[in-house]
């Protein structure tokens, strides 16, 4: 193998495509008698362009900025060339023209990362998560094509103000057969799915640096919707006389007093329950979401409905708990519910999850500790959304402890 190389860079103007007397100029790069043209995307005057200095002359503005220009992309070039020598690389022309227009065999694209993360993802995140993921997806090649009417570009195009550009696109993109547009927060969780895929790159030495760096992520604090103890009793105690709805009410009941969700619900087996430490029943399982254990005693409540479809025709074709239904048709059939209850707030299974949260647990003295294990939430930090129902018992509490001490005070 070569060990010294004939390298040259020279700077020369395409005169024969001249528009108004402005040419195009180019750099030529020789290694060992192989030559390569790179455009320097820089047109110059002929008039003050020296054919032999292959630089521009004369005092002007025009000539200054031109030769200034042109010293940087020398010394880019030059670098391109050092760095191959560094790492003991072959050099050649292409290769270095390669590395220098960001094309070179170790760049990578935003459409490879992508691809990478989607085939690490698929076999460690939840189906609802993957698909959380392809949306993102979607609106990122959304945003190349319109802003930047391409497919893909290169990692080392990412910057801040990319990112800045991705999210204002996003505030303002109307999705097709939505009522409105995207909520601050939904935009900010596409931008952290986005954001964890580039730090996979960074992670894989794939860009040098993390673009994502001085972005910080602004969200909205918004309330988390739950079931009043009143507003619970009026659905559990409602004759619904459609067998459909009563089957939904069940489910949606079963989960106010375990806090499992849906996905979770949907799966359960009868060898999901096993004796707990205390001598009861209990219900363990895994989050399909996380993936995190989660282990809850199972409460009256639950353990009648249980009962109740051990031996339903639906699930014993089905082999679960409880019989199995689409997470839309139990969202569309919670509304009829929440009608029929007389209940104006919006209905969805997830409240269920939150009142078990709240109306269940903590506003019964169950500890947040404790809550956010049933819950299977990674950290309590995650259960402490339910802060304004822990302030209410507080504030319950700390009557209660006046009045105590009123009265041993009194008497």
């Amino acid at each position: 193998m070569r060990t010294t190389n004939t390298f040259s860079i020279l700077f020369w103007v395409d005169q024969k495509k001249a528009i108004f007397n402005y040419a195009l100029i180019y750099a030529r790069v020789s290694v060992n008698g192989k030559r390569v043209n790179i455009s320097t995307k820089r047109k110059v005057h002929l008039e003050i362009w020296d054919t032999k200095k292959k630089k521009a002359t004369g005092n002007s503005s025009e000539a200054s900025q031109v030769n200034l220009y042109l010293d940087q992309v020398h010394s880019q070039i030059f670098q391109c060339y050092q760095d191959l020598i560094f790492k003991k690389k072959l050099v050649t022309a292409k290769l270095i023209k390669s590395n220098y227009v960001g094309e070179g065999e170790n760049a990578k694209t935003l459409q490879n990362i992508i691809d990478y993360h989607a085939k690490k993802s698929e076999s460690t995140l939840a189906s609802g998560t993957i698909r959380n993921f392809l949306v993102t997806e979607k609106y990122i090649k959304r945003y190349l094509k319109r802003v930047f009417k391409t497919t893909d570009i290169y990692l080392n195009q990412l910057d801040y103000k990319f990112i800045c550009d991705f999210e204002h696109f996003l505030h303002t993109y109307w999705p097709k057969g939505h009522p409105n547009g995207m909520s601050h927060n939904t935009v900010m969780k596409h931008i952290q799915r986005f954001r964890k895929m580039v730090t996979l790159a960074f992670h894989l030495e794939w860009i040098d640096k993390d673009p994502f760096i001085r972005w910080k992520p602004t969200f909205e604090k918004r309330e988390r919707e739950f079931l009043s103890a009143n507003e619970l009793s009026n659905i559990e105690t409602y004759n619904f006389p459609i067998e459909r709805l009563d089957r939904v009410r069940d489910l949606f009941i079963f989960s106010c007093y375990t806090g499992i969700s849906y996905a979770d619900i949907i799966v359960l087996t009868e060898s999901n329950i096993v004796m707990g430490i205390d001598g009861f029943n209990w219900i363990i399982t895994k989050r399909q979401k996380t993936k995190t254990p989660v282990k809850v005693p199972i409460l009256d409540k639950a353990q009648e409905l249980i009962a109740k479809y051990s031996n339903h025709p639906m699930t014993i074709v089905s082999e679960t708990l409880f019989p199995v239904i689409s997470n839309a048709k139990l969202n569309l059939y919670l509304k009829e519910i929440a009608d029929a209850c007389g209940i104006k707030k919006n209905l969805t299974f997830h409240i269920a999850r939150h009142t078990f949260a709240t109306t269940i647990t903590l506003t019964n003295g169950v500890p947040i500790e404790t809550v956010s294990k049933l819950l299977g939430h990674t950290r309590v930090a995650t259960t402490q959304i339910y802060a304004k129902v822990i302030e209410r018992k507080v504030s319950t509490d700390m009557l209660s402890l006046k009045k105590k001490l009123k009265f041993e005070s009194e008497n």
